[in-house]
């Protein structure tokens, strides 16, 4: 068996393995480490100063490094499901309105370094995150910033104080933004430059770096930690490549013994269909989804018409077709057709794609055609058929007639710092949720505080549909906001949503716990995996 699908049943939006993957049991050798390669590139700048600063970085890959060396206070089960307590023994709100949230912390915990943890250490590494938001543009702080104030009882009891209802406050407890790091090592206003990483996770870090860029990070399994993990393995290196097809070739030599992110469609495809000997490609559903958004104050994309125009010429089947074949699917929402309160909110406005409909869409508002706008994409970030996605995109858009469409692509370092200062009128980004919540897939692309920093702003979405959906410890009460934010979205179109993927792990036979590495946030879990005995 080369291929391995895990089918797996929906728990409030996430998707819970049930298939083992072959191979025996067993811990990993300390002196074999487990190896794991990644595309994702880390590097320390001037645009990107603190990459694994748990205060700045809000990408995917920089958190799949912080989970393994950050503990949190909650943190989600295997198999998916609301969150449970982590660095924390038990939580809970205590009030009916979802205001107030206890937390007593597990006993005799300490920091890698062998000082103890306690209450005062989270009070410190939450309000160190909400309050330098300033200072940190990545929009990260506004996971936390609807804490007002944080009550520490004894050295174990914490109160976390909001200053609205939010049902969803577990879940960005279980987020590395809001990782417990120690006043030793972090300064309270001030980001910590560079790679250096402390906690009190599952695993100590050593990193090897070259040119300002790590290469390669050394996961070693911490004795001091005490929380709900139990990892597999001594140790794991993530290793860096430069490209999908290095990696690949790293796998079949042996040198590495598992690739995720970010393997090509081409990739994908050769292992399912005609797999390496020795390699198991295992694929699950995911929560990636990737769109285009816009800055609204920019001229060429300032009238909402341009906008809509765009949503009903592009194609999302034959977008699919042409780059992504059978790893990905139309999305027509910011929200995932797995997670709960998710609406066809943009099949439901423009339909089939249709020219004549969006000339008229332009028509009516007086824009001549051909609109000129220039794509932004990242070159380095979201895999190598991202170029080829956007080559696709600009063709849909000017063989309507209505659009004479350019490309550029950008690393991601420059990629986000321009997006950020609102240099591009229109570019695409990746989500990768920070949890499995419809409002991890609206708030951070709506709310004052979203980490685009988009201009966009609406006064019924923000002041009315996102507080009361967050009211709802139920989600399924939630799901009439919900569905009335993305209808809105559809509407404006300040973002565009494009497909929503679904994600693999290729790896050696040897390997168990591949089905646990990744879960549906494409959240490395480096504990579970362990070297067997191969097929």
């Amino acid at each position: 068996m080369n291929r391995k699908t895990l089918v797996l049943p929906a728990l409030i939006g996430l998707l819970a393995p049930t298939l083992a993957a072959c191979g025996g049991s067993g811990s990993g050798d300390g002196d074999d480490p487990i190896a794991a390669g990644t595309t994702d590139r880390f590097t320390a700048s001037k645009e990107v100063p603190a990459p694994f600063d748990p205060a700045y970085a809000y990408d995917a890959g920089s958190w799949n490094v912080l989970r393994q060396t950050l503990q949190t206070l909650m943190a989600l089960p295997r198999g998916g499901g609301e969150p449970e307590p982590e660095a924390a023994q038990k939580c809970g709100f205590t009030d009916t309105g979802n205001e107030r949230y206890a937390c007593t912390l597990r006993k005799d915990l300490t920091f890698a370094d062998g000082k103890p943890l306690t209450a005062s250490d989270v009070k410190f590494s939450i309000e160190r995150v909400r309050d330098m938001k300033v200072a940190n543009p990545s929009g990260s702080a506004q996971l936390v910033s609807n804490v007002e104030t944080i009550e520490v009882q004894g050295e174990r009891g914490i109160v976390f104080h909001l200053k609205t209802p939010d049902a969803t406050f577990p879940y960005k407890l279980a987020t590395p933004t809001a990782g417990i790091v120690s006043p030793d090592h972090y300064d309270k206003n001030k980001l910590r430059d560079g790679f250096e990483l402390d906690g009190s996770g599952p695993y100590t870090v050593k990193q090897e770096v070259e040119d300002n860029q790590l290469v390669k990070a050394v996961f070693t399994k911490n004795p001091k930690y005490k929380g709900s993990f139990t990892p597999q393995n001594d140790k794991v290196e993530l290793r860096t490549f430069q490209n999908a097809s290095a990696m690949g070739e790293a796998l079949e030599d042996g040198d590495i013994d598992l690739m995720t992110r970010t393997m090509s469609p081409e990739q994908i495809k050769r292992l399912d269909t005609s797999p390496a000997k020795n390699i198991d490609l295992v694929d699950m559903p995911g929560l990636e989804i990737r769109y285009l958004a816009f800055n609204t104050n920019a001229p060429s994309v300032k009238d909402k018409a341009v906008r809509q125009a765009m949503a009903q010429v592009i194609d999302r089947g034959a977008l699919i077709g042409e780059v992504y074949g059978s790893s990905a699917d139309p999305l027509y929402s910011l929200v995932p057709t797995t997670i709960t309160g998710h609406s066809n909110s943009f099949f439901n406005r423009y339909s089939e794609p249709s020219p004549k409909k969006a000339k008229d869409i332009l028509r009516r508002a007086g824009i001549d055609a051909p609109v000129k706008l220039t794509l932004h994409y990242t070159t380095d970030h979201y895999g190598p058929a991202t170029k080829k996605e956007f080559e696709t995109l600009r063709q849909q858009l000017n063989d309507s007639g209505l659009f004479d469409v350019q490309i550029k692509g950008h690393i991601w370092n420059t990629f986000r710092a321009a997006e950020q200062k609102g240099e591009y009128d229109v570019y695409g980004m990746g989500w990768f949720p920070d949890f499995p919540d419809a409002d991890n897939f609206l708030a951070p692309f709506l709310d004052e505080d979203n980490f685009l920093g988009s201009p966009y702003r609406n006064n019924t979405i923000n002041s009315e549909l996102i507080p009361a959906s967050r009211r709802e410890a139920d989600r399924l009460s939630a799901a009439k906001s919900l569905e009335r934010i993305q209808d809105i979205v559809a509407d404006d179109v300040p973002v565009l949503p494009l497909w929503q993927g679904k994600q693999y792990i290729a790896a050696r036979d040897d390997i168990t716990g591949v089905e646990w590495a990744l879960n549906s946030s494409s959240n490395l879990q480096l504990w579970e995996l362990a070297r067997g005995v191969g097929d």
